[in-house]
């Protein structure tokens, strides 16, 4: 376990974290985990199909496991080649899962492709990774995946295989040959995962082996996931809170992964009662979802005894609701793909303050420091600069983006990751925003998500984005843009500007107003601000000469 005493007695001078070097940071790769807790544990169940019929749930010994996992393997093998890319696309499923352990296995890269994405971003995704097979469903919420894919395939001359989920026993029992699986290193990639794209093309950050396995134990043991736990999972597999913290960590932790097909609040409570849930990963709406639904006193959750949030801002009324009401634990998670998932996360025993508005301290072997974006200097306690890492958890890089590696993974090593926050002397630290979301008026530094936090308090906001504008003389001007609770009953920008008076020191105030139906997001969700600019710039080109 983690050495306490560190994380609760260690003080700063400055905003440099070194890295916590007393755990036992195992070259180890994703096959070698699942074989040995496959020799440790072979009759423990490793994974579970979370449907709503008890009768219906399929479930894998961890000796099944890797047994299936390696005829996967065998299958994948006659196919492709170690190093070759394999894409899925699909939403959660048995399957999805069998095949990560299988590309492990085979030493073949998985790239991994949210359902929700269409044609041209397939395609993109599919070009860019230069993939040579596609496992997918041939069906998600209305779309034909099967045929948007066989005509995006045209184009695409690396891709020789499409393989969809109805022909998946057909696929393990249709190799043809013996094969002798590899030897996969623990720095050979393991994963490419696409970055949400918030700031313009995706990027694929290429991901290994031994990253997966160390990052996602830490984060486990960090949050409470007890070893021989039941982690119900609800979380996309698509994702690194899927893929990653869920499948490897319930892995790393000798646990049982019930794997869930979508967020549904009564499905999971039912899942915790019935499978004996001892953990989850949910972001907050969620966690919201579980506390507010209204049959929830009808099921007994005495087993849950952690819950991992993050991926949006916790506030301390729900930590000690969950406390309350759940009677389990609470832990923030904060990272990004580029760093394996997780690269800072508070502990169960962090106050409620800590927990919401802290992102937490470091994982052991990664060096933090909060850095001026200019000269990569540490800075002061304190003061808000660019959150940098450093460590075995930094990815190899982008695929086939050397230019954007290079801006991002320095050649000493630090990973810039573009988010702005603050270090306390305990080492907790506090986001304060995307760098590139930093609107700087007059050499004056706002952060667009004080502005925003602010503005969703108003009664007549639904939603909103706080983006700058080029303006000849300040450099930049702050805009907001808007979705109203009720189109019929829209704020003036009178009344928000007055508003922002009484609450705002006048140069972080909004100085043009903007309303909308949606914003622009990405297949996770997040909104594209560039978007937001070209939008607004479009339609208002008078606003470059203000």
């Amino acid at each position: 376990m983690e050495n306490h005493n560190v994380y609760h007695t260690r003080r700063l001078t400055e905003s440099y974290w070194p890295a916590d070097t007393s755990r036992t940071l195992h070259d180890s790769t994703v096959a070698q985990v699942l074989r040995q807790v496959a020799a440790e544990v072979p009759n423990r169940i490793a994974l579970i199909d979370g449907v709503k019929d008890p009768a219906n749930r399929r479930r894998w010994t961890y000796a099944q496991l890797l047994t299936d996992a390696e005829r996967v393997a065998a299958a994948l093998l006659n196919k492709f080649k170690p190093g070759e890319r394999v894409a899925i696309w699909a939403p959660n499923s048995i399957e999805w899962v069998l095949i990560e352990y299988g590309c492990a296995i085979a030493g073949i890269i998985l790239v991994t492709v949210n359902p929700a994405l269409r044609g041209k971003e397939l395609e993109y995704v599919l070009r860019q990774s230069e993939t040579a097979g596609l496992f997918l469903t041939e069906e998600y919420r209305g779309h034909n995946m099967l045929q948007t894919a066989k005509q995006v395939s045209e184009s695409l001359p690396t891709l020789r295989e499409i393989i969809h989920f109805s022909e998946f026993e057909d696929f393990i029992h249709s190799e043809n040959k013996s094969v002798t699986f590899p030897e996969v290193k623990p720095e050979d990639p393991f994963v490419i995962m696409y970055t949400s794209g918030t700031t313009g093309k995706p990027k694929g950050a290429i991901l290994h082996n031994k990253g997966m396995t160390n990052s996602t134990k830490f984060m486990a043991e960090r949050a409470g996931m007890e070893e021989g736990g039941v982690w119900v999972n609800v979380m996309p597999l698509v994702h690194m809170g899927g893929c990653g913290f869920a499948v490897l960590g319930t892995l790393q932790q000798r646990g049982t992964h019930v794997l869930v097909g979508g967020f549904d609040p009564g499905l999971f409570l039912k899942l915790v009662e019935e499978e004996k849930g001892t953990f989850a990963l949910l972001v907050p709406t969620m966690v919201e979802a579980i506390l507010n639904f209204p049959e929830r006193g009808h099921y007994d959750l005495s087993t849950l005894n952690s819950i991992l949030s993050g991926a949006s801002k916790v506030e301390p009324y729900l930590v000690r609701r969950v406390k309350k009401e759940l009677g389990c634990g609470m832990s923030i998670v904060c990272g990004q793909t580029e760093m394996h998932g997780g690269t800072t996360q508070t502990h169960l025993d962090d106050t409620p303050e800590d927990q919401a508005e802290t992102i937490g301290q470091a994982y052991p072997h990664i060096e933090v420091k909060i850095a001026d974006p200019a000269t990569g200097e540490v800075l002061p306690l304190g003061t808000d600069g660019e959150i940098c890492c450093r460590g075995y958890q930094t990815m190899l890089g982008y695929y086939r983006m050397p230019e954007e590696t290079a801006a991002t993974l320095k050649d000493d090593g630090w990973l810039h990751s573009g988010d702005f926050g603050s270090m306390d002397e305990r080492g907790f630290i506090k986001i304060r925003g995307r760098l590139k979301d930093l609107i700087i008026r007059g050499g004056v530094n706002i952060y667009p998500i004080e502005v925003e936090n602010l503005l969703k308090e108003h009664p007549k906001i639904g939603n909103v984005s706080v983006v700058g504008l080029p303006d000849e003389y300040w450099g930049e001007q702050v805009a907001a843009i808007i979705i109203p609770k009720s189109p019929e009953n829209k704020p003036t920008e009178e009344e928000l500007t007055e508003y922002c008076k009484a609450n705002l020191a006048s140069y972080k105030r909004p100085r043009f107003w903007f309303f909308v139906n949606e914003f622009p997001t990405t297949a996770a969700g997040k909104i594209q601000k560039f978007k937001l600019q070209e939008m607004v710039l479009k339609d208002q080109p008078q606003l470059n000469k203000r």
